[in-house]
């Protein structure tokens, strides 16, 4: 199974929602997309939508932490919402919640950012 990427920029925020496969294979291109989302767009927040992501590896890990490293820099914030069972055990056991809040739904995640 392949990755899908939607990306949306709803002000200086990019939502990217995933859906099938995060690995090593699709990674590069996620890194790629959003990378470039945020130069051209000057984003300053990523809401990161799992709600359709079945499966993530160390290498969606890795690239999320690059997005949020280049969102710090901005001095953006990162949130994910709608995250799956299985994707949310690799956040846990990652200890990627110390640093990345998570919101039940993509609507609220747009509130807290202020942009919804």
């Amino acid at each position: 199974m392949s990755l899908s990427i939607d990306l949306e920029v709803i002000g200086e925020v990019l939502c990217i929602r995933l859906s099938g496969e995060l690995d090593h294979h699709t990674a590069e291109q996620l890194k790629e997309q959003a990378s470039q989302a945020i130069e051209t767009y000057n984003i300053k927040h990523i809401v990161l939508n799992l709600e359709q992501l079945s499966f993530m590896d160390s290498s969606g890990l890795g690239v999320i932490l690059g997005r949020y490293k280049q969102i710090k820099q901005k001095h953006g914030e990162m949130v994910v919402c709608a995250i799956s069972p299985a994707v949310n055990r690799l956040f846990e056991m990652s200890g990627l919640y110390k640093i990345i809040r998570l919101e039940p739904s993509e609507k609220i995640a747009l509130q807290r950012l202020g942009v919804a």
